[in-house]
């Protein structure tokens, strides 16, 4: 399907459309090589394991467990059969990010909206049902092979779906403060930007909030492009990248390379105390981007008075930045497998509603330092 392909909208880009209620990012699924070993990892950044679904409980297609840190909630599921289309996917992809579910007051409503406007449907709306009642979703087909599926839970009272078992709780996870999922970042292919933001604008209702072109998105060898789309109620953000000419290989290109395509590069994490969680998950291991420690020099200048402390800010290696509204403090950490794809950010917001922008060159140039590493810059 190409852009012109998709039903046409008067609306003006900025504007969304009431084409259906998107309460809340439900979950994330990563499709991996070991969902035990992955759920396992999880646990070491504060994620207790609520449910599993496997043969156990009569699912005899893959294994799959479900980790909740407040309201960030994420699913790692791997199948037993390597002829499954869950172990095609992982040959291809590694592990990474298939299904981004979103919460919505009525499938069959989101599901008709979507397809009508130009979106593939997947999966129509289907009931699920159990001893815990009854659970509605449905699926439509997103950049790459990421999936997107809608999923109405207020007739379910069970621990995450049909097929999944409530398990004990885990005393040994301890939090660390993440609180929800602020937003999901997309890489596409080069010229594939304006066409997923016209289809996250026709499809699904959904708004431009920022444009960031190759002006401001560059570094001295390379540069991409970058257009986010939000839903009316601004709990839904899709930044979405492709990447741009320059003299060397971006981030963009580097992770179509190694993903073998498009798809989710990074989930952003909100936290109410980002010091406290980053010195915590770093204690714990997870490896985060450094950037140059001339950074910090011009940072109470530019971004003004804070609550937090410079010195903290820097010791831990957080990027400040503040527009009209606020100010925001983020880290993001190294990818969480070998490939170099997906990787995690963290974010605090003091008011802005924004994504970093004044933090961008010197993150990419960061970003490059490890692509130069890896030989692939």
């Amino acid at each position: 399907m190409t852009v012109k392909d998709l039903p046409s909208t008067d609306r003006p880009m900025d504007q969304e459309a009431d084409l259906f209620t998107i309460n809340a990012v439900d979950h994330v699924e990563f499709w991996v090589g070991n969902a035990k070993q992955a759920a396992f990892y999880w646990k070491y950044w504060g994620f207790k394991p609520v449910a599993y679904s496997g043969l156990e409980t009569g699912n005899r297609r893959y294994a799959s467990y479900v980790l909740e840190q407040n309201k960030a909630r994420f699913v790692v599921s791997t199948p037993y059969s390597p002829h499954d289309e869950m172990a095609a996917h992982h040959l291809m992809h590694g592990d990474g990010v298939k299904v981004i579910a979103m919460e919505v007051d009525n499938v069959e409503k989101a599901y008709t909206e979507s397809t009508t406007r130009g979106a593939k449907g997947l999966q129509a709306p289907t009931d699920l049902r159990d001893e815990s009642g009854l659970l509605r979703l449905a699926s439509i087909q997103a950049y790459g092979q990421t999936v997107i599926k809608f999923i109405e839970r207020d007739d379910y009272s069970g621990a995450f779906m049909p097929s999944y078992k409530a398990l004990p709780e885990d005393t040994t996870v301890k939090p660390v403060g993440l609180a929800a999922i602020d937003h999901i970042v997309g890489n596409v292919e080069l010229g594939k930007m304006n066409y997923w933001v016209n289809w996250f604008h026709q499809a699904l209702g959904f708004r431009q909030i920022i444009h960031y072109d190759d002006k401001v998105i560059h570094t001295e060898y390379s540069a991409l492009m970058s257009k986010v789309m939000g839903n009316g109620n601004g709990r839904i953000k899709f930044p979405i990248n492709e990447p741009a000419e320059g003299k060397k290989k971006s981030q963009i290109e580097e992770y179509l390379d190694y993903y073998i395509g498009p798809g989710v590069q990074h989930v952003a994490i909100i936290t109410a105390d980002i010091v406290g969680a980053v010195r915590e998950l770093r204690d714990r291991g997870l490896e985060f981007l450094r950037v140059p420690k001339t950074y910090y020099d011009s940072l109470p200048s530019r971004v003004g008075e804070i609550k937090e402390r410079y010195e903290d800010i820097a010791e831990l290696g957080i990027l400040a930045d503040r527009d009209d509204e606020g100010y925001l403090l983020q880290i993001f950490s190294r990818p969480l497998q070998d490939r170099p794809t997906f990787f995690l950010e963290i974010i605090q917001r003091r008011g802005s509603r924004g994504f970093g922008v004044g933090n961008f060159k010197a993150l990419f140039e960061s970003i490059e330092i490890e692509q130069a590493k890896r030989g692939n810059l």
